[in-house]
């Protein structure tokens, strides 16, 4: 599925770090003719690159360890993974196999097995290699011409498990889920997800401190980008300073980028769009570091802002402000949206979603977008070292919108920001 991101990018509007030079990703100083066309505020970033520690093998371990756990208070035999992020986090195993099946099952009691098309074994065992059972993985590989489910099924009966709950990850295809079904007629089938997420959900000390040093990047790249605005700067031109910049500090990142009245789409829009003197600015989303995310929005002026804008950004600043003093160990996923929202409409920006059109916040970790999410009436309670977006937005159609976000990480007794709140539109990063 193509992400808003990636769609805007293939628009022309956005523009991805994703083709930078090996010299740049290594924080390389040769002085090619791009880098000295460089803004000065760009030139000047150094690589982040060695403070990124990997995931290691045997957090992976633990992964699959609480995964079994979760199982048994959830009543699981096995899980079935196929190609994603789950597969990533639980095996380090970057799979792509279109209509083909590739399956790791899971069981909550005994090793784990992994169903691969036989012409891919070579490529799956590599991979493996950073898998925790790596080294003695039970792959189990079907021909072109014979069933994949088959051999699913004949791997639960082995693990004595035919007739029991198999939870399937809730990305899996109907394709793939209908055709394990079939296979497994005596199993029961049921989402996942309580296991999935109830793993991916909760971050590790390992994983906050990657999540924080991507938001760090992200807001630096933002500010150096920031200091080389001029006026005449297409949308466009913004998005190729984000690409080098990220391409410096040595981390794949993009962003999408609105001007003016445009500011007003929370996605953004294709429409070309050229920055004049005192139209807001709207720059949104993040970079990867070690598979995780940041998301981050800063709305800014080049120039002076007028008197409305800098009372909607107040007001948005106050709504940021209010969800993150709500949220706490404890506290519903909704009430927190509720804090916000309150502010907003007090502040005569209602009811509902007139204004502020969008929930306050998703989770976020290996995916941009993941469980919980902050939106009225939902009843998860947040958990310490659960990470969300925190974005209220007031978006004013035919002239502007103002959106904050920063990245949330709720603590044993309240939350933190993993960067500082925007404090002007003027001075978006004093």
């Amino acid at each position: 599925m193509i992400s808003r991101r990636r769609f805007l990018e293939v628009s022309g509007v956005t523009a991805g770090a994703t083709a930078v030079s090996q010299s740049l990703l290594a924080g390389g100083t040769s002085a090619t003719a791009d880098e000295a066309s460089l803004p000065p505020s760009i030139a000047q970033l150094k690589s982040r690159k060695n403070d990124a520690v990997p995931i290691s093998k045997d957090e992976r371990r633990e992964r699959q360890e609480q995964a079994r756990k979760l199982m048994g208070e959830n009543a699981f035999d096995a899980i079935v993974i196929m190609e994603g992020t789950s597969l990533r986090y639980f095996a380090d195993m970057r799979w792509w196999g279109g209509e083909r099946t590739f399956a790791l099952v899971l069981p909550a009691k005994g090793a784990s097995f992994y169903v691969c098309p036989a012409f891919e074994e070579g490529r799956a065992r590599e991979q493996l290699a950073n898998a925790p059972d790596g080294e003695q993985a039970d792959v189990r590989v079907w021909q072109e011409d014979e069933s994949p489910y088959r051999l699913i099924a004949q791997g639960l009966k082995d693990r004595g498990i035919a007739s029991g709950k198999i939870g399937v990850e809730e990305s899996i295809r109907f394709v793939f889920s209908d055709g394990i079904a079939k296979a497994a007629p005596q199993a029961t089938f049921a989402s996942a997800t309580p296991v999935t997420a109830g793993c991916r959900m909760i971050k590790s000390a390992h994983e906050i401190a990657l999540m924080r040093l991507a938001s760090q990047v992200t807001l630096t790249v933002y500010e150096a980008v920031f200091r080389a605005l001029k006026e005449g700067m297409t949308q466009r031109d913004v998005g190729e300073l984000i690409e080098k910049a990220y391409g410096r500090m040595g981390f794949p990142g993009e962003a999408s980028v609105m001007v003016g009245e445009y500011t007003a789409f929370p996605h953004g829009s294709t429409t070309p769009q050229v920055i004049r003197e005192g139209t807001v600015i709207m720059v949104d989303d993040g970079c990867t570091v070690e598979g995780y995310q940041s998301d981050i929005t800063r709305t800014f002026v080049l120039g002076k802002a007028s008197d409305k804008m800098k009372q909607v950004f107040d007001i948005v600043h106050r709504a940021q402000s209010a969800a993150l003093a709500a949220a706490r160990p404890g506290a519903a996923c909704g009430s927190v949206d509720d804090a916000a929202r309150k502010v907003i409409k007090d502040a005569g920006y209602g009811p509902d979603y007139k204004y502020f059109t969008h929930r306050l916040g998703h989770g976020l970790g290996m995916d941009g977008h993941e469980w919980p999410y902050l939106v009225r009436g939902n009843p998860t309670k947040l958990l310490a070292n659960i990470t969300t977006s925190n974005e209220p937005g007031i978006y004013i159609r035919g002239e502007f919108g103002i959106r904050l976000e920063d990245d949330m990480h709720v603590t044993e007794d309240g939350a933190e920001l993993f960067t500082p709140q925007s404090p002007s539109l003027e001075e978006p990063f004093a």
